[in-house]
């Protein structure tokens, strides 16, 4: 698994409009706007995948059709999503080459085993799985605590971790860096939306960036006078009249050949001063 320090979630690219690339349908457009998202020329792309400049002009305009295994070593090359290559594969005219086997397949035993252990391991600090567009997929009793309180109508599934987190009758009022944690988590968004163009994901987005935005909570009694200093963006949440604060990382699979498990992401929420830690630790039975 590949694990990559942020203070928000960050799940790997979702599925994209239409389930194609970013631009226009035919498999040469779809690679051209890959490669010029990724900001590679025809030159680079060719030296990175053992051809010629020359090819892949052809290509990108419709007049060579690439093989199978040249759609897939492109697509490599450019960084594509592996829901984007079975999309460039069907363009190019060839059968998908990554299932997508649904999360509670028996296949996935052994998966859904490793996870919900890593979970529990964590405990009791707070952990949770999120598929492409932020649904809740597993979580912790760390979770579990933070959501208390939480109303009915929010924890319907599908639990979604961004309507929750910015939701006004959510965890927003509770947060203490409701603005800087808001405009990371939306820029987030963006960024991921401007990447990959996932329709699903734009329209979350534009739904939870309507939300009003809640009066700060009161400050609580016990919060340190002195708050420690912070390697990364923290999530300062009220809990029970005390104040948490949390830095996150984000898990995902390397090298995933499951478009399921492509779009998995494990984040879990590291304490980030030693209140947090001992209060925590006082919860333990």
């Amino acid at each position: 698994m590949t694990i990559v320090a942020s203070g928000a979630v960050a799940p790997p690219p979702g599925p994209t409009e239409k389930g194609t690339g970013p631009t226009d349908k035919g498999v040469g457009p779809l690679l051209r706007g890959w490669r010029e998202r990724r900001r590679v020329s025809q030159l680079e792309l060719a030296l990175r995948a053992g051809s010629s400049a020359r090819h892949i002009s052809f290509v990108e305009t419709g007049r060579s059709r690439p093989s199978e295994e040249m759609v897939l070593r492109l697509a490599e090359h450019l960084e594509i999503p592996v829901r984007e290559r079975n999309a460039l594969l069907l363009a190019a005219g060839y059968a998908p080459h990554y299932p997508e086997t649904p999360l509670d397949d028996p296949a996935m035993d052994a998966l859904r085993q490793g996870v919900r252990r890593l979970l529990e391991g964590y405990e009791p600090y707070p952990a949770l799985v999120v598929d492409a567009t932020y649904d809740v997929l597993a979580a912790n009793r760390g979770i579990a605590m933070l959501l208390e309180g939480v109303p009915e109508s929010l924890l319907a599934p599908p639990l979604n971790a961004m309507r929750l987190t910015l939701h006004p009758e959510g965890l927003a009022p509770r947060i203490r860096n409701l603005g800087e944690w808001r405009g990371h988590l939306l820029a987030q968004m963006e960024r991921q939306i401007a990447l990959h163009r996932s329709a699903p994901l734009r329209t979350l987005y534009e739904e939870v960036a309507a939300y009003p935005v809640p009066d700060p909570v009161p400050d609580a009694a016990d919060e340190p006078a002195e708050p420690a200093p912070h390697f990364a963006l923290p999530l300062r949440i009220e809990h029970d009249g005390r104040v948490l604060s949390f830095v996150s990382s984000i898990s995902t699979f390397n090298t995933p050949m499951d478009v399921t498990v492509a779009e998995l992401a494990i984040e879990t929420f590291l304490p980030a001063d030693p209140a947090t830690v001992k209060y925590l630790q006082s919860l333990q039975p």
